[in-house]
């Protein structure tokens, strides 16, 4: 039998392919959905379901110091570039959408307003350590960052609007580079002094950048040579000389962009999403598994929404054959979407060994306080 590990311990053990007591989990699901397993367990709070379902990872984040992001009449909410965000009802859900993009119609760079440009030193970065110290306590892996930060396509899109910046990307303009520039340098200098206050207690950190349709890449290795592949560079060199691993999230089929971002120093490929043959876990892993680790892989769209948890169960046994002694920290290939059934869910933590069942009845008569590294999603970060 294996010794049992901590959740760092698994975590590191199965990015260094030295083996591992149960595969590590990386969990992601809407609030809808989060708030449907809490439900069924009696849980509290974030921190429970975590625990219970046995996500590996948690996450720290410095506190904004303002100025404060609006709310306004219309129900939406600022984001840190001016931009606004209105939920979009649909059955059993909400997602924020963009609905204020206040850099749409810049021609001139004398017309772009550079004051809603936000900067790194508005956070106050003294509690990191502190939070990184507790979640060492703990024993878990320990990431900053999110899906949003970069992310120089889409999330530029909702401030400037996608067509446009599609567009921006082949021309060259200039409006657009220096938004682009100012995103890059934010979120640098963001991470860097997180990683700094840390003292090499963070273990990946987190950004992303959408790449990928359903069916092939977004743009071509000449546009992606010019405008990402130097910012990329920079900051992969930077957090490694923190000692911390990098993880960025791609989704749709992005193969095309792998062995240049390996190149560039990208360890871990979140969250694979298997929407094509080449796409598939067990190519990828032939084709860069010795120098890639790979995160998620588990279709939203298909097995888990759509399947029986017989076949969630098939899939995760094939990721643990493919994946013995690393290289996958498994889990849902995006937030596990409204209408996934509860059965399906269950079936991907238990099938992985992570489903702690036995601690239920514990957390719901102790409790356990949230914390800052209780995985819960910090909306502003995805601006």
């Amino acid at each position: 039998m294996a010794i049992a590990m901590t959740s760092r311990e698994r975590v590191l053990s199965a990015f260094s392919r030295t083996g591992y007591d149960r595969i590590p989990v990386k969990h992601e699901a809407t609030p809808e959905v989060n708030r449907m397993l809490m439900d069924h367990f009696g849980l509290k709070n974030m921190e429970q379901l975590l625990r219970v379902v046995g996500d590996d990872f948690r996450y720290v984040d410095p506190v904004y110091g303002g100025p404060e992001l609006r709310s306004f009449p219309d129900g939406s909410v600022e984001g840190y570039w001016g931009e606004r965000y209105k939920y979009a009802e649909f059955a059993g859900g909400r997602y924020l959408e963009s609905c204020y993009q206040p850099f749409a119609g810049i021609e001139r760079l004398e017309d772009l307003d550079r004051s809603r440009f936000p900067s790194a030193v508005r956070f106050d970065y003294s509690t990191i350590r502190p939070q990184c110290e507790v979640l060492r306590d703990q024993g878990v892996a320990i990431c900053f960052g999110t899906a949003g930060d970069m992310d120089f396509i889409n999330s530029i899109a909702r401030a400037r609007g996608t067509e446009q910046v599609l567009i921006d990307l082949v021309t060259d303009d200039p409006v657009y580079l220096a938004i682009m520039e100012a995103r890059f340098r934010f979120y640098f200098e963001m991470h860097r002094r997180v990683l700094e206050a840390a003292g090499g207690l963070i273990d990946f950190t987190h950004i992303g950048e959408d790449l990928g349709t359903q069916n092939a890449q977004v743009i071509g290795h000449d546009l992606f040579e010019r405008h990402f592949a130097p910012k990329l560079k920079e900051y992969f060199a930077m957090v490694h000389s923190y000692g911390a691993r990098t993880m960025m999230h791609m989704c749709g089929c992005v193969i095309a962009f792998l062995p240049r971002l390996i190149e560039l120093g990208l360890d871990v490929y979140d969250v694979v999403q298997p929407a094509t043959p080449e796409m598939d876990i067990a190519r990828l892993q032939r084709r860069h598994g010795d120098r890639l680790t790979f995160c998620g892989s588990v279709c939203v769209q298909s097995t888990l929404a759509f399947g029986r948890p017989e076949d969630v169960v098939a899939e995760v046994r094939r990721r643990l054959e493919l994946f013995p002694r690393g290289g996958l920290f498994l889990g849902p290939t995006h937030a596990i979407q409204v209408g996934s059934p509860l059965e399906n869910i269950l079936a991907l933590y238990r099938t992985a060994g992570s489903l702690d069942e036995a601690i239920v009845g514990r957390l719901r008569s102790v409790g356990v306080e949230a914390s800052a590294g209780d995985g819960k999603v910090n909306m502003s970060k995805l601006f």
